[in-house]
């Protein structure tokens, strides 16, 4: 398997996404990762509004393995959130998982924890289904 390196554009094949928000905040971040070995970090300053000057860390790569059969693709992600956004460290985050899954016809389907609209849209604030409380000791 070839190196992990930047892409752009990931959604538009099979794409394994995270979103991740500080609770009562509009700003959030979205992680792209591809069976491709490509990956993608993104801020928005709110809603599909992406901000021109990202607030994560240059520098800022995530540990990804991938394993694949015939009928499976398995990932596992590391990240460091708070390399990502001082913002993260301490706070209630919201979370949405996700993914666009292109058939070997090209046809593309989109898996959520959560659908909040008929049309998948991951960046909707009610797509981040998945809560975590900050860790209680260090």
């Amino acid at each position: 398997m070839g190196p992990l390196r930047e892409g752009a554009r990931l959604w538009e094949h099979t794409c394994f996404e995270l979103f991740i928000a500080r609770e009562g905040g509009p700003a959030y971040h979205e992680l792209n990762l591809a069976p491709s070995r490509e990956w993608a970090l993104y801020a928005f300053r709110a809603y599909r509004e992406r901000d021109p000057t990202p607030r994560h860390r240059q520098g800022v790569t995530p540990e990804v393995s991938m394993h694949h059969g015939d009928t499976h693709v398995e990932l596992e992600a590391r990240l460091s959130l708070p390399a990502v956004s001082s913002a993260y460290e301490d706070a209630c985050l919201r979370i949405g998982l996700s993914a666009v899954v292109e058939t070997t016809e090209g046809a593309l389907s989109y898996w959520a924890l959560r659908h909040p609209r008929d049309k998948p849209d991951f960046h909707h604030p009610d797509a981040f289904a998945l809560r975590l409380e900050p860790p209680l000791f260090r």
